[in-house]
């Protein structure tokens, strides 16, 4: 499978019928090769279709493949309208360009579960275009109405008389007519493709080993950089024996980066080698005393801190102080890792005329501009090669290893690829957000959620990313499924105080949601332990506007037995939350070793409704993934911060989940037809609650502080027997 295509390669294959979504402020436009030959600067092509003639179709694919499915999802939209045969149908990633760009977000790049969502209008518009130009050629051909023609899996008949022509037979001469720019589009039963469990286009080549990753990639002449890294945030080197590398065999080049000093060598090994020879001394970083017991504190502290409100409905406050039934938590997570399972890496061959970059990377637009940037070159002379993505969970947003590479390519006048190892991955993250969260609550007579008051102390992710999507000083990502939810409270405030340590944070799969949903669906069941009602039905009275969230929570709870028997030490939990336009019902059942405080999580049932689907089969992929993500924080994952820098450096004090300690998983769609919802992310936040009520539903012990390891869980348990 060819993964990237030039401009020019794209507009010079004869005889082949051409589509191009254009996104302007006046909405979607289609264009032939022959328009967007003569389109002005102001359009902006973000999709390609290509029947050629040798019958195959080219689906160009603006959206980085980590393992999500779009190399197969976003072709299975084009091959459905355009009615292809599917087995003649590939994909090729679009290059790094304004005419690639996501027509919501105005950017070439992948997060925030939007591909399908973002894309399908486009992608299906462009299919039904070049759908009805082949049917509007076959017509002319035979001198015969439209209406007599039909369509089949990649072939044109005259009803009538029964000739045929297939699409590649046809695609030169619909080249040349004028592409209809409002196409019909099927019904849903019409849909050939989309709602089927279709093998993924990119399984062939990840099974025989052909697919290439960022580490597969090279370049004649390539060499290979190390970089060293302050041992601590905000640390500089002060001082580095720059000739003592340059000595050792094998060392071509050192120079100095925006995250250290760069040391290219003909193999990794003499990089490394090099590296060690600077010995550099560091400054002492913007905290050199910090240190996780230190951090902790400080986010508890802030939580009396005057902070700015993001949602107030009613009187909360009112409320609570004037209740004779108050409750009360605190809450508070770790920073994490991404821990993806390539490490970072890049390739990069600068040169006076042009630049190629190789890279497994989130963001093409940021890419590009990097490379900008750094060279001085036009965009136009570099080219951007998305690689396959080994995990990509928000990390391979961030364009600092592709500044790396640059810089260093650019000073050694050669190729050059830059590896992370893990410690190097582990302790340079944009972690996830550490957090701290109080609610208070007060429960009316009859036993329902009179008010409820919550503040959380969590860092800004888009004040460094995109800082003009702060309002009013909140943090969309820190108050996300706070400041949305759905739950019926007449009386609701969320109050977020920003606070911003050292430690670099960024986009970690489900991002806000990732913590917020543990606050919030754990408190909702402290709750309703308190008011003496069922978990599942304390749930369901609340949220009586809106049935989605209702017909999850009933489907996850009947399919996991909700309310029968289970073996002897054995809790059931339950949790449901909304992210990305899906909504999501999780039961985990678990049990708990009496003397270590182990728990085991024997089985996770999952319901969920993500509107309309494309591929059922890589929906529950997608949801399998992010729950075993979201036990992964929920038991093992904590980052640890000492001396100013992060301390933990492997697998083996970042402990992460285990393949024998995963858990049966059933993934149950619940069919709405509604408007598309995200599937990426949306499994992750559900999880971490239902397992932390189904520790309570066991050992009666509320666990508030994350990871809920043995020895948190034992000492939880311990102080509740006390």
């Amino acid at each position: 499978m060819k993964t990237d295509l030039t401009r020019r390669e794209f507009l010079h294959v004869t005889g082949t019928l051409t589509i191009a979504a254009a996104v302007s402020p006046t909405g979607i436009r289609l264009l032939s090769a022959a328009d967007l030959a003569g389109a002005g600067a102001s359009l902006q092509p973000s999709v390609w279709l290509e029947v050629r003639p040798d019958e195959s179709v080219i689906v160009i694919v603006n959206k980085s493949e980590m393992g999500q499915g779009v190399y197969t999802s976003l072709p299975m939209i084009v091959a459905d309208e355009l009615d292809a045969d599917w087995s003649r149908v590939r994909m090729q990633a679009a290059p790094a360009g304004d005419a690639y760009k996501d027509p919501v977000w105005g950017s070439q790049s992948t997060g925030g579960s939007t591909s399908i969502r973002h894309m399908y209008e486009v992608l299906r518009k462009a299919g039904a275009a070049a759908r009805e130009m082949l049917v509007a050629a076959a017509a002319a051909t035979w001198s015969v109405p439209v209406g007599e023609c039909g369509y089949e899996l990649g072939t044109v008949r005259h009803q009538k008389s029964g000739r045929s022509l297939t699409y590649g037979q046809l695609a030169g001469k619909a080249a040349g007519l004028d592409v209809p720019q409002d196409p019909g589009l099927k019904k849903a039963a019409q849909f050939r493709y989309i709602g089927r469990e279709l093998q993924r286009l990119d399984l062939e080549e990840k099974v025989s080993g052909a697919a290439r990753f960022g580490l597969d990639s090279s370049a004649p002449g390539m060499l290979f950089a190390a970089v060293a890294r302050p041992p601590a945030f905000g640390s500089e080197a002060a001082s580095y024996e720059k000739e003592a590398a340059e000595k050792v065999p094998g060392v071509k080049a050192v120079a100095p980066c925006r995250s250290g000093v760069g040391v290219c060598a003909e193999t990794l090994a003499v990089a490394w080698k090099g590296r060690d020879a600077l010995k550099i001394v560091w400054t002492g970083g913007s905290d050199p005393h910090m240190n996780t017991a230190a951090l902790e504190k400080e986010f508890l502290a802030r939580l009396d801190r005057e902070g700015i409100v993001a949602r107030s409905d009613g009187d909360a406050p009112g409320v609570i102080k004037g209740t004779g039934r108050l409750f009360e938590a605190v809450y508070q997570q770790p920073f994490l890792a991404h821990a993806t399972m390539e490490p970072m890496n890049c390739t990069a061959d600068v040169r006076p005329d042009g630049c190629d970059i190789w890279v497994p990377t989130q963001n093409q637009t940021g890419t590009l501009a990097a490379a900008v940037e750094i060279t001085g070159l036009r965009p136009e002379q570099i080219t951007v090669h998305t690689t396959y993505l080994g995990g990509g969970f928000g990390r391979r947003f961030e364009r600092d290893v592709v500044d790396e590479a640059l810089i260093l390519s650019k000073a050694a006048g050669r190729p050059v690829k830059v590896v992370w190892t893990r410690e190097e991955d582990m302790q340079n993250d944009f972690y996830r957000p550490m957090n701290a969260t109080r609610i208070r609550a007060a429960l009316d007579e009859q036993g329902a959620i009179a008010a409820w008051s919550q503040t959380i102390v969590c860092p800004s992710i888009f004040a460094r990313v995109f800082p003009q999507t702060m309002e009013n000083g909140i943090d969309s990502a820190a108050v996300e499924g706070l400041a949305n939810m759905e739950y019926a409270i007449p009386n609701l405030r969320i109050v977020y105080v920003r606070y911003d340590p050292p430690v670099p944070v960024g986009f970690w799969r489900s991002v806000g949601s990732s913590h917020n949903a543990f606050t919030v669906e754990s408190f909702v069941d402290e709750l309703a332990h308190a008011a003496g009602r069922d978990p599942l039905e304390f749930r369901l009275a609340m949220l009586g506007d809106h049935p989605r969230a209702r017909r999850v929570l009933e489907a996850a709870a009947e399919k996991a037995g909700w309310g029968g028997n289970l073996p002897e030490g054995r809790g059931r939990g339950i949790a449901y939350h909304l992210s990305f336009g899906s909504y999501v019902a999780e039961v985990a059942e678990v049990s708990v070793d009496d003397r270590s405080g182990a728990v085991t999580v024997h089985k996770v049932t999952c319901a969920v409704d993500c509107g309309s689907v494309v591929n059922p089969a890589i929906v529950r992929d997608q949801m399998m993934g992010g729950i075993i993500m979201g036990l992964s924080a929920a038991l093992r994952e904590k980052i640890e911060v000492a001396a100013g820098g992060v301390r933990s450096a492997n697998f083996f004090d970042y402990e992460i989940l285990r393949m024998s300690e995963a858990p049966e998983v059933e993934v149950h769609i619940v069919e709405s037809g509604e408007a598309l919802g995200g599937i990426g992310e949306p499994g992750v936040p559900p999880v971490i609650p239902a397992v932390g009520n189904a520790v309570f539903a066991v050992t009666g012990a509320r666990i508030r502080t994350l990871p809920m390891n043995a020895a948190a869980v034992k000492a939880a348990v311990k102080a509740g027997a006390a």
